[in-house]
């Protein structure tokens, strides 16, 4: 080994001629290229090199508000030249579905200043604007050809009307509130319901009003009391008294027994049918003094 190292040393001494040369790398320069091999430092020289050095100039560039301003003045201008194409502007808003006064509620929580880009509508939000009013049951937004934004409303049909301290309110099917009404006569084809808790039994009301549909007119509103039973109001201010379980089934006795006896033509205050094995029947109070003077005369 110490013979084979002497022989890749080139030495010079005085008066010596120079050695041969050695093309075998030094320890130094063996390493600086292993080093130059490994993927971090290749990859650092690929592509970290010249990230930073682009990333030092931009930085230069940009480091001027007027130059910063002006590419956000060019990049606005170079979206507004395509949003506002003929073809992506908004020129009117139709809506189908809605009577004349919910159409103009619509156009008053969906202030739209036409032309409009369409890029510029968020056509959820609108749906979501316009769901939110209480007539609306439905409602679906799109941009159709031409540039008119449709507005297709499916409305709520009022079933229902409930009175309570705070005045008369419209309900459909299911109890949703409407709109408010505000007398009893601007709207008379509705039934009319009262007391706590009736707007969440719409349903049950109607299957009740439904069964006595062979009272006709006589027929004034429900009342819930209590929020767990209903009492039928007729004219004459007589009253059927129904139970919680099973009223309609209830109603259709108290109906077959007027049908076959004229019952409610007679002097009857309330029929109480709230325990199914025990009806009973309560008089007026003129009926109950006849009564008892009739009793007297005994």
């Amino acid at each position: 080994m110490p013979h084979a190292t002497a022989e890749r040393i080139a030495v010079r001494g005085p008066g010596m001629k120079a050695g041969r040369h050695d093309p075998a790398p030094s320890r130094l320069s063996y390493r600086i290229q292993r080093w130059m091999l490994t993927p971090g430092i290749r990859l650092a020289l690929r592509a970290g090199i010249p990230f930073l050095l682009v990333f030092t100039l931009t930085s230069s560039y940009l480091a001027k508000e007027e130059r910063r301003q002006a590419i956000v003045d060019w990049m606005a201008s170079v979206r507004a030249s395509v949003e506002e194409r003929p073809e992506f502007m908004v020129a009117l808003m139709a809506i189908d579905g809605a009577g004349d006064t919910l159409a103009e509620d619509i156009r008053e929580v969906v202030p739209i200043d036409f032309p409009v880009s369409s890029f510029d509508l968020d056509l959820e939000q609108i749906r979501l604007t316009v769901a939110g009013l209480d007539p609306v049951k439905s409602v679906s937004v799109r941009i159709k050809p031409g540039g008119i934004l449709q507005i297709d409303v499916v409305e709520r049909q009022p079933a229902v009307l409930w009175r309570t301290a705070e005045g008369l309110s419209m309900l459909d099917e299911n109890g949703t509130h409407i709109a408010e009404v505000a007398v009893r006569s601007d709207r008379a084809d509705l039934p009319l319901i009262a007391g706590e808790g009736a707007d969440r039994h719409v349903a049950e009301a109607l299957e009740l009003m439904a069964a006595a549909a062979p009272m006709g007119d006589r027929l004034r509103g429900l009342v819930r009391v209590g929020e767990r039973r209903w009492d039928l109001v007729l004219d004459r201010d007589q009253r059927i008294m129904l139970p919680t379980e099973m009223p309609v089934a209830a109603l259709e006795r108290v109906i077959a027994l007027d049908q076959a006896q004229d019952m409610l033509d007679r002097d009857v205050a309330v029929v109480d049918m709230r325990l199914e094995e025990r009806p009973t029947l309560r008089m007026t109070q003129a009926a109950v003094q006849d009564w008892w003077r009739i009793r007297a005369m005994r």
